[in-house]
C-alpha cells in the first residue's frame, strides 16, 4: 500500500510534538463523564424494545434504506417521523438529515447567497463554520454571547453592502458544546426580529436535556416564531442518531432541492428512524425522571466544586457540560490521564478544537452518574490541578 505524502507525515509529526495528536481509544469499564448521552437513552432497554416493537407493528424488516431520499430511501417511516418532530418542537416543518454535521453543512452551504451576510458566534460548532465556508455569502464572527459585539459587526459591515436584496443571518447555539453556557436568546431574538434579520439557532446540546418536555430552549422561551431555522440532533440527549432542520415549508423545499449533504447521501436506516420516533413518542414516559435526576446532579456538582474551592477553574454553566480550564495541552492531558487511571472517563479538549490557552477538561454530567461518583471525581480533580 502506498505511503501518504511526506508533507502529511510532517503535519502528523508536528501534532505529536505539540501533544495535540488525536487517537481512537477504548472507554470500556470507565465511569462515564465523557459522552453526550445526558439522560442514558443510548442504553435504555425500554427504548430498545419499544423500537423493535414499532418495526414489527409497521411490518418493517429491512436492514438499510437502499439509496438517498430522492431515490429509493424515502422510507414510509419518514412520513411518521417528520410531522412528529414538527409537533414535538413546535415548528412548522422538519427535514431529517443523517447527522447534525450534515444538517448544518446542508443549511449553511445552501441558504445564504452571494451578497448576503452571516454573523456567527466565535464559538459555534465546526459544522457551522464549514457550512458557512462553503456558502457564497460573506461571514463575520462576533464575540462569544456578546450582543453588543454583534450589533457593532452588523452596523460596520452592512453599511458597506450595496446589495438591494441583502439578507443578514445571525447564528448562535442555545447550549455551546465546549463551554456549556447559553446566550441571552430573548435579547438576540428581539434584536434580529426588530431588524428583519434571520436568526438561526443550533439546539444540539439542549434538546432532550432542556425544555419542559425536552423540546429545547427555543420553545421553552416561546421564541419558535422568532427563529428562521433550528438544528436539532438525536445523537446526544435522545441517545440515538440523526438530526433535523426545523423551519418553514419553503425552507424545507429549498433544502430538499439544494442541500448537497441531504441530496447526495444514503438515507438513514429504518431502525434508526424507528428509534427516533420511539424516543420522541415516549419521551414524557422515559425522560421525566432522568431529566430531574440530571438537574439534581448538575446542582450537586456545582456545590462540590465550590466546596473544594476549584470553581474558579470552571466556565460558569447551568447545563450538563462543565468545562474546567487547564491551560496547556500537556497539563490538560496529564490531568485527564490521572483521572482515567482512577477509573473516570474525562477527556482533555485541546487546541485547535478550543483556543490555545483555553485547553480544558470537558466534564459531561448524566442522569445515571451517582452522587458518590461525582463527589469522588471532584475530590480527585481538586488534587490534580
Amino acid at each position: 500500500m502506498s505511503q501518504i505524502p511526506r508533507k502529511l507525515l510532517n503535519i502528523l509529526a508536528s501534532r505529536k510534538k505539540e501533544e495535540t495528536f488525536r487517537q481512537l481509544n477504548s472507554t470500556n469499564g470507565l465511569i462515564d463523564f465523557l459522552s453526550n448521552d445526558y439522560l442514558g437513552f443510548a442504553t435504555n432497554e425500554t427504548l430498545f424494545s419499544k423500537t423493535f416493537q414499532l418495526l414489527l407493528n409497521e411490518s418493517v424488516a429491512s436492514n438499510g434504506s437502499g439509496g438517498s431520499r430522492l431515490l429509493s430511501g424515502n422510507h414510509k417511516l419518514y412520513a411518521i417521523l417528520e410531522p412528529l418532530l414538527a409537533t414535538f418542537y413546535k415548528a412548522n416543518h422538519a427535514l431529517v438529515f443523517n447527522s447534525g454535521y450534515d444538517a448544518n453543512m446542508g443549511l449553511f452551504s445552501a441558504i445564504p447567497q452571494r451578497g448576503d451576510l452571516i454573523f456567527y458566534d466565535e464559538f459555534v460548532h465546526a459544522s457551522i463554520r464549514e457550512g458557512i465556508r462553503m456558502s457564497n455569502a460573506k461571514s463575520y464572527s462576533f464575540s462569544h454571547n456578546n450582543l453588543n459585539s454583534l450589533k457593532e459587526k452588523v452596523d460596520l459591515n452592512s453599511a458597506r453592502n450595496e446589495n438591494d436584496e441583502l439578507v443578514i443571518y445571525v447564528v448562535t447555539e442555545s447550549v455551546f458544546s465546549m463551554d456549556g453556557d447559553t446566550p441571552d436568546l430573548k435579547a438576540f431574538a428581539k434584536y434580529t426580529k426588530a431588524n428583519g434579520y434571520k436568526l438561526i439557532v443550533d439546539e444540539a446540546h439542549a434538546v432532550a436535556a432542556l425544555g419542559r418536555n425536552g423540546e429545547g430552549l427555543i420553545p421553552e422561551l416561546g421564541l419558535e416564531n422568532n427563529v428562521f431555522a433550528r438544528t436539532v440532533t438525536f445523537g446526544k440527549g435522545f441517545g440515538c442518531h440523526g438530526a433535523a432542520i426545523l423551519g418553514s415549508e419553503d425552507l424545507k423545499d429549498y433544502l430538499v432541492n439544494f442541500a448537497k449533504p441531504f441530496i447526495y447521501t444514503t438515507a438513514l436506516t429504518p431502525h434508526t428512524l424507528a428509534t427516533i420516533i420511539t424516543a420522541h413518542t415516549l419521551f414524557k414516559e422515559l425522560g421525566a425522571e432522568p431529566k430531574l435526576k440530571l438537574k439534581e446532579n448538575i446542582e450537586f456538582f456545582k456545590k462540590q466544586i465550590s466546596s473544594q474551592k476549584i470553581n474558579e477553574f470552571f466556565i460558569p454553566s447551568d447545563t450538563a457540560i462543565q468545562s474546567c480550564i487547564i491551560s496547556g495541552s500537556k497539563k490538560a492531558k496529564l490531568v485527564s490521564k490521572k483521572l482515567i487511571d482512577k477509573g473516570f472517563n474525562v477527556k482533555a479538549i485541546l487546541a485547535p478544537t478550543v483556543p490555545e490557552g483555553q485547553e480544558r477538561l470537558r466534564i459531561c454530567l448524566h442522569s445515571f452518574n451517582s452522587k458518590e461518583e461525582i463527589g469522588l471525581l471532584v475530590k480527585l480533580l481538586a488534587g490534580f490541578i
